[in-house]
């Protein structure tokens, strides 16, 4: 017979990590019972990060004593105790080959439902003190597993545990985490488990989009080549556009609407600084667009020294901020610069004559510094169902959700967002607020990517830099979106840390090549992993919580 061994709580606190501070609910104590078990927690726990924890399909994490006899050998500890895996029950029975997604069991006078395996998280680890620790819990199939409540009621240790449902399809926790994190899924598998009425709405997510995934379009080529510069046009007394073409006119690969090119300009810097820009132009095979603000010495060099006939390296067409081929209404909102992937969009969706309610906001200072202005009303006026909306913030203040309540914006459509942080972020909550789904407004930031750090507190975003001390004497490593290159240091572990010492926006959850959170385009170079990651990223990409550089290498960061 299963039993509750140990009933362990504790409340989120502010824990010192790494120099820096994390919020979390990972350290959990055994306490004597009875204690109350409610829909959302159990009285006296709660959780840190609800992003990644807690909530109701979360409730209660539990682990078994067996897995922790388990490590306690693998590792060579004897220092661990019930709660030390963050569980709030520790048990005996239930392993998590024997449990499935949806299984019930009645404990003391409350009825839980299994939902989902742990997700992967580096707070295990930092618990622990065993960084490995995300990694080796999946590689070695004892993840533990959430429950949800089905019945609120007191527990206490030493409650026995009753199975009163069987799951559908039987999937057990160990092999659902599998499915999840380790490669050559079985697609009947996916299948089953999103017919799986008690998984959580999470992993049903992920696992549908595992079923749904394609073969991943042709990047273009690997690396930069390099293409000519066809004319350089002047768009505002701020914006230039730059045609390119292939030096022997051959075919380019064709972009999506919204994806953009990253350059390396030698002759603007030493060494040859790399930047990212939008593709501006109506999709092409013969030729792109960049539009450029001189707004730096990169720029600056781009607008007075680049002509026609000059040559530049360039990466190929990249990024996920695309056009959906679907037929929902289209709004695309943009402030300054920012107009340049969205004018893209609006140029494919007139080149198709949609019939779809397409919408387009702008926002400038002033009627002079109104980049693609003309061009843009051309293409709304050419659409069946199009409506323009121009605001100068300069003349009536910043847009506002009160100015944009009055636009009769479609609120079942996808909306498209490019400009500076602040203005996203106001926009991304005016239309919320205003009724669109939140999974249906999509956004391109200038410069680095936004920051997925779970748990972290009082984080100062800071302009991206060289590390402190001496310079490296490693393998060149240029951050493309962040516009750094510095010499890699040995005396980091990963790109990742690396990336962090230098302040570049990064994203990360594991940190041990298991979630795959911390994805990124490589644009050129390779890199060499330690730990080798439990599935590999796909070609043209690192895993760069685990990488390290092995030659000079261009990153997407």
């Amino acid at each position: 017979m299963a039993r509750l061994v140990s009933l362990n709580v504790g409340l989120p606190k502010d824990v010192p990590w790494q120099g820096r501070t994390v919020h979390t609910g990972i350290f959990k104590y055994p306490v004597d019972g009875p204690l109350l078990v409610r829909r959302l927690n159990i009285d006296g726990d709660g959780q840190g990060d609800l992003g990644g924890h807690g909530g109701e399909n979360r409730a209660v994490l539990v682990y078994q004593r067996e897995s922790y006899e388990h490590w306690r050998r693998f590792l060579g500890r004897d220092d661990l105790e019930d709660g030390q895996f963050g569980e709030n029950f520790t048990v005996e029975g239930l392993p998590d080959d024997e449990v499935h997604i949806g299984d019930r069991y009645r404990i003391g006078e409350a009825e839980f439902e299994v939902t989902q395996p742990r997700v992967t998280c580096f707070r295990v680890g930092m618990r622990l003190g065993e960084p490995r620790m995300p990694s080796l819990l999946v590689a070695h199939h004892r993840p533990g597993f959430y429950l949800r409540v089905i019945t609120e009621g007191h527990v206490r240790a030493g409650d026995e545990i009753v199975r009163t449902r069987t799951g559908r399809h039987e999937l057990s926790v160990a092999d659902a985490d599998a499915l999840l994190y380790l490669p050559d899924r079985d697609p009947d598998a996916l299948r089953k488990a999103i017919d799986i009425p008690a998984l959580s709405p999470g992993w049903q997510g992920s696992f549908r989009e595992l079923l749904e995934a394609r073969a991943p379009a042709p990047s273009g080529w690997r690396g930069f080549r390099p293409l000519r510069v066809t004319r350089v046009v002047p768009e505002s007394a701020t914006v230039a556009s730059i045609h390119l073409a292939a030096e022997d006119g051959a075919p380019l690969p064709r972009p999506e609407p919204g994806q953009y090119l990253t350059l390396r300009v030698p002759g603007a810097g030493e060494p040859a600084p790399v930047r990212s820009y939008s593709l501006s132009a109506a999709p092409s095979d013969t030729e792109y667009r960049i539009s450029v603000k001189r707004e730096g010495v990169v720029s600056g060099y781009l607008h007075t020294r680049l002509t026609a006939g000059a040559v530049v390296e360039v990466a190929a067409p990249r990024g996920d901020f695309v056009l959906a081929d679907d037929d929902r209404p289209v709004v695309l909102i943009s402030a300054g610069i920012g107009v340049t992937p969205v004018l893209a969009m609006l140029h494919a969706l007139a080149a198709r004559r949609t019939p779809r309610d397409v919408r387009w906001v702008h926002t400038a200072r002033t009627p002079a510094e109104h980049a693609f202005a003309a061009e843009a009303h051309r293409l709304v006026t050419s659409l069946p169902h199009g409506r323009e909306h121009i605001h100068y913030t300069a003349e009536s203040g910043r847009l506002t959700l009160a100015k944009l309540s009055t636009l009769d914006l479609p609120v079942t459509g996808t909306a498209y967002l490019c400009g500076p942080d602040a203005f996203m972020t106001t926009m991304r909550e005016a239309l919320v607020s205003l009724g669109f789904d939140p999974a249906q407004v999509h956004s391109e930031l200038f410069g680095g990517v936004s920051a997925i750090n779970p748990g972290l507190t009082g984080v100062v975003r800071r302009t991206p830099h060289a590390p402190a001390g001496a310079a490296g004497t490693g393998p060149a490593v240029t951050f493309a979106r962040s516009g750094l290159t510095v010499p890699w240091r040995e005396d980091y572990p990963s790109l990742l840390e690396f990336a962090e010492a230098c302040d570049v926006p990064t994203r990360w959850s594991c940190r041990t090549g298991v979630c795959h959170t911390c994805v990124t385009p490589v644009l050129a170079g390779g890199v060499a992993y330690d730990p080798e990651p439990l599935e590999p990223p796909a070609a043209g990409e690192a895993l760069v919580c685990c990488a390290r550089p092995r030659e000079d290498v261009v990153l997407d960061l």
